[in-house]
């Protein structure tokens, strides 16, 4: 009699954003920790032209470096191509191509979109998945594209009443093609309003690809410019004299309240002006420090934040939450990622490890909560509208996971992924719908209790 199949598990990577490396070199270190005893892998990359292709399964090949940016392309499969297809029994991928392959490899259990930015994070290919049928791990359609779009993130954080700092945002039609339109120079007088510097970022973006820091009026436009090659509408933040705190949050099991792992600190390499795309995952001299140096109720408070931004939003699976904590003392929300980066650089991975939960069993329980999930987007929706309607008075349970002793004093030496701007201050009176007015009170307990709820995640 024949063993059981292995669960199957389509490894999805690469895609058509700017963040095509990252993904791929986030692809490389979930490849090469998840259990090959309890899983079948199908590693499928979609090219920067948009082709879906079957690919290697070599870790090495999808390595990130200062001299080598991993791509689909480099690890394809030759002659294979890949069509997601909905089916009677369930979605599953078409094979094609002169090369054999197996017509069952197709049937895969779940897929993990390792897809950063647009046309992946942004709930385009959670609602091409929805239609085929096929599950996948993480946010669902909505949830995606809200955690995307950091314009709309930063209403619904709001909505639930959740610290965050003003900021501007700078639409196509608002920017203009004449430097000397009236709608331009109100932007820029809106801008200066924040003082100075600020971060300019494409408001679809991720990775600081696009974003600049901005120290007087004289590079404003420029910078604006540069974001807009990524995205047409971009958002304006003012800097923070403070640190820059990470969060990691997964799903609850069984439809338990979302965990928070222990938080990390980020320590940017002190000739590095920001943390841009090179600190971020090239400077050896940039790190993460796990658990975060800041005081307990602090520390606190970040976990409880993080799990209420991840209800905010009617996330689902995995989320990583970025906050800065200002030399006042405040905890700001700064911006959610509902995929965030898995890198051997990246801070999601390291803070859960830290927290006692090592990369294969990581991997294991965000492929459970996703099996265990309905495809449902009418669902997801009515998730997150509800959150809205509740408003700030709503308080949701929310879980900060219990530190393993023996891991929590571990000194990651560098993180990925990360803010890079936001500010504390009072909402500014009779500016127009491209403010957001800054929230820096915020709730001030989340949980039912007013403090978060310790829990001990189990090896499942």
């Amino acid at each position: 009699m024949g063993s059981a199949r292995k669960i199957r598990v389509a490894v999805v990577f690469g895609g058509r954003s700017a963040e095509h490396a990252v993904s791929c070199a986030s692809a490389g270190l979930v490849l090469g920790g998840i259990d090959r005893d309890r899983y079948d892998v199908v590693p499928v990359g979609i090219t920067r032209d948009g082709r879906w292709v079957l690919t290697s399964a070599d870790p090495a090949r999808l390595a990130l470096s200062a001299g080598r940016a991993p791509s689909v392309d480099a690890v394809a499969t030759p002659g294979v191509s890949v069509t997601p297809a909905p089916g009677p029994g369930g979605g599953t991928l078409l094979f094609s191509g002169p090369a054999a392959v197996p017509a069952e490899l197709g049937e895969v259990d779940v897929v993990l979109p390792l897809l950063h930015g647009l046309f992946g994070e942004d709930g385009t290919i959670q609602g091409l998945l929805e239609m085929a049928g096929i599950r996948y791990a993480g946010a669902g359609v909505l949830a995606s594209a809200a955690g995307m779009d950091k314009e709309y993130m930063k209403l619904l954080f709001a909505a639930r009443g959740l610290p965050i700092g003003p900021y501007v945002v700078v639409r196509d039609r608002d920017w203009g093609s004449a430097p000397s339109s009236l709608e331009r120079k109100r932007v820029l007088d809106e801008v200066a309003e924040l003082g100075w510097p600020v971060f300019v970022k494409p408001a679809r973006g991720g990775s600081s690809i696009g974003t600049s820091r901005v120290d007087s009026a004289d590079g404003l436009e420029a910078a604006i410019e540069e974001a807009r090659r990524y995205d047409r509408k971009v958002l304006v933040e003012a800097a923070i004299d403070g640190s820059e705190i990470e969060c990691a949050v997964l799903e609850g099991v069984d439809g338990g309240a979302p965990e928070a792992s222990v938080p990390g600190m980020i320590v940017v390499d002190p000739h590095s002006a920001w943390y841009d795309f090179e600190a971020k995952y090239l400077d050896e001299a940039s790190r993460m420090e796990i658990p975060a140096p800041v005081p307990p109720a602090v520390a606190d408070r970040v976990r409880a934040l993080a799990c209420a931004a991840f209800d905010a939003i009617g996330c689902e699976g995995l989320a990583r939450i970025d906050f800065f904590y200002t030399s006042a003392g405040e905890v700001l929300v700064n911006e959610i990622n509902t995929m965030p980066g898995m890198t051997p650089a990246s801070g999601f991975p390291m803070m859960w490890a830290a927290t006692g939960l090592p990369l294969p069993q990581l991997i294991d329980r965000i492929i459970t909560t996703a099996l265990a999930k309905q495809l449902s987007a009418a669902r997801e929706s009515e998730r997150t509208a509800q959150a809205v309607i509740r408003g700030p008075a709503a308080r949701p349970r929310c879980q900060a996971v219990a530190v393993d002793s023996r891991l929590a004093s571990q000194r990651p030496a560098r993180s990925g992924g990360g803010a890079t701007s936001a500010v504390a201050g009072p909402g500014r009176e009779g500016l127009g719908d491209r403010v957001g007015r800054g929230n820096a009170s915020g709730l001030r307990d989340v949980s039912e209790d007013g403090s978060a709820r310790p829990a001990v995640i189990t090896d499942k």
